[in-house]
């Protein structure tokens, strides 16, 4: 059984509320090492941070705003919210970034509240979490010059382009993937082999992206184990020595102790 460490689940979600505590001892039988609850906005961070309470040692919260959520960002208001989470132990800030695909904040908003959160990852020395969709050049853009800062970030649910992959590895970012590796149209393994092993991360987006053969499903972290065992054959590596690799990768990004 290969271990692992789920860079990014949503166990703050309603969809768990009838079964966390199981699902979460799951993901510990699976193989899970740590789990990395996401609270992609200053309500959700604070159930994030319940739930990494009721699990010392095994989940871990972080604090952010969702690009989605752009359009009230309040950059008092919201950054000062984020700086509580962080003083109550939040590893990461985000989930942040841009989404020109749904477009539910205007752009120049988007880029606005994710320019703070890489600001204030700068000054707290935490990793942050990004999600980028159809926003590639304006992402690479953002990260180029957070890498500069001395920011170090997640490539959240990675599908391409391959460009922003490479702008991210330079700026000494990692490259997470997630069960969408395992579906049938997925067609990019090479994409798979462009990060170094330093660099690659996995995880789960649970509720959401079940991998194979769960599609249709509700997603758990305890699946994260398929998404494994694919990244392993894509890089010709067991799944065992992959999961190594994943799970060091997510304690220094982390900051999780050996």
């Amino acid at each position: 059984m290969a271990a692992f460490i789920d860079s990014h689940c949503h166990l703050a979600d309603p969809a768990f509320d009838a079964d966390r505590d199981e699902a979460i001892e799951r993901a510990r039988a699976a193989g899970a090492v740590a789990l990395i609850c996401i609270g992609e906005s200053p309500d959700m961070a604070v159930r994030a941070r319940a739930v990494a309470r009721r699990h010392p040692g095994f989940v871990f919260h972080t604090a952010g705003v969702h690009p989605h959520d752009a359009a009230s960002f309040d950059p008092l208001r919201d950054i000062e919210a984020l700086r509580v989470e962080v003083g109550q132990g939040a590893v990461a800030l985000g989930e942040c970034g841009l989404d020109y695909h749904y477009d539910h904040a205007p752009r120049d908003q988007q880029r606005r509240a994710f320019a703070a959160q890489l600001a204030l990852a700068a000054e707290c020395h935490l990793p942050v979490v990004v999600h980028s969709r159809e926003a590639a050049d304006d992402t690479a853009a953002m990260v180029r010059e957070a890498g500069a800062n001395g920011v170090v970030g997640i490539m959240h649910c990675f599908t391409g382009p391959q460009a922003l992959a490479e702008t991210a590895i330079e700026a000494g970012w990692y490259v997470s993937f997630s069960g969408v590796i395992t579906f049938k149209k997925w067609d990019d393994d090479a994409l798979l082999r462009l990060p170094g092993a330093d660099r690659l991360l996995v995880e789960s987006d649970a509720p959401y992206l079940a991998p194979v053969p769960y599609r249709g499903k509700r997603n758990e972290p305890s699946y994260v184990s398929q998404t494994v065992t694919k990244l392993a054959e894509a890089r010709g590596l067991s799944a065992e020595r992959l999961g190594a690799v994943v799970t060091e990768n997510a304690r220094r990004c982390f900051r999780f102790p050996s």
